[in-house]
């Protein structure tokens, strides 16, 4: 199995792979791909889960979403169409999300809506060396649902604590390469570190299998493109901070009530209001892209509260959306008034 210190140099590896030297070529469902079976690698350090290879634009903002939305054990599509809309496409009935909305499953499973992660939390304090602490995603009635637009990729989330560290393995039967991988490996090292920091362990390694690594034909173009260009302008670091430690699952709904807040435009912070909210620093800067998202897509200015991000998270952000760096400040604005 390949190893890799973190998401990049994997992702880059299976991108070039799938573009020289794919498995098989087929049309699922009529989506023309090409792709690899069986593929796997290993992930030295989970906190390296982004790609800020500058063709690729990562859009933090969403990850963030994404994850939270997973912890939050929703199936609601407002919050994450609002930061990703084409998701609204794998709705079956413009509501919400089934197949994809992995929460529910892991916090209400089935019909006695058995809290997975707490019994896998459970089953990792009563025996540190089991290899039973599974949470299963999909399910088998999914395949009998008629023309299922929104069937779960992912399989099943496995953690193991091994020499006082929690390594997690996910198992997914399919995985868009160039889209969807950027976002799974974000958001399940994000719930693996959420569940080491709740067990009180370090991040041990993160290992991604997929029954089917793919390329969709119309994404070819794009990966050949970031696969021709060099990384000029990449971040000098693409290591996230550490979460804090203990269960983080307070402060999460705590930034969930702000993001929604934000997105309904009930609210409009700057750094003084984030502080004084009472997060700890990892949180109030989620809360900080969350507002940044906000006057992006309002054009307005944000460099005020950009400068407390980590370098990391602001290198993305103007990246990702360069009208933050490009609004007119208030004192601009008021010279162009005069």
């Amino acid at each position: 199995m390949s190893r890799f210190p973190g998401l990049q140099d994997a992702y880059l590896h299976h991108l070039d792979a799938l573009l020289r030297q794919p498995q098989f070529r087929n049309a699922p469902r009529g989506h023309r791909s090409q792709e690899v079976l069986g593929a796997a690698f290993t992930l030295d350090d989970p906190l390296r889960r982004l790609v800020t290879h500058p063709a690729r634009r990562t859009n933090l903002v969403f990850n963030f979403a994404e994850a939270l939305w997973y912890l939050s054990g929703r199936d609601d599509l407002a919050l994450l169409s609002h930061y990703a809309p084409s998701v609204t496409r794998y709705s079956a009935d413009g509501t919400r999300l089934t197949g994809t909305a992995y929460g529910p499953r892991i916090f209400r499973h089935g019909p006695d809506a058995l809290d997975q992660w707490a019994a896998v939390a459970e089953t990792i304090r009563e025996d540190p060396d089991t290899k039973r602490a599974v949470i299963q995603i999909f399910e088998p009635r999914e395949l009998l649902v008629p023309d299922n637009p929104d069937v779960a990729c992912t399989l099943a989330l496995q953690f193991l604590l091994r020499e006082g560290s929690l390594h997690a393995v996910a198992y997914m039967r399919a995985n868009d390469a160039y889209r969807g991988m950027v976002s799974d490996v974000f958001s399940f090292t994000f719930l693996q570190e959420v569940m080491a920091r709740q067990l009180h362990v370090p991040v041990g390694t993160y290992t991604h299998v997929a029954g089917s690594l793919h390329l969709y034909r119309p994404d070819v173009p794009g990966a050949a493109r970031l696969m021709d260009e060099d990384a000029c302008g990449e971040s000098p670091t693409n290591r996230m901070p550490p979460l804090p430690e203990g269960d983080n699952r307070p402060h999460v709904a705590q930034v969930l009530d702000v993001e929604a807040a934000l997105r309904t435009g009930a609210l409009r912070l700057d750094a003084d209001r984030i502080d004084a909210l009472g997060l700890p620093a990892y949180w109030a800067h989620v809360v900080a892209l969350f507002e940044l998202h906000r006057r992006a897509r309002a054009a307005e200015p944000a460099t005020d509260l950009a400068d407390v991000l980590p370098p990391l998270y602001r290198h993305l952000m103007y990246r990702r959306f360069p009208v933050l760096e490009t609004a007119p400040s208030a004192l601009e604005e008021t010279d162009a008034a005069v």
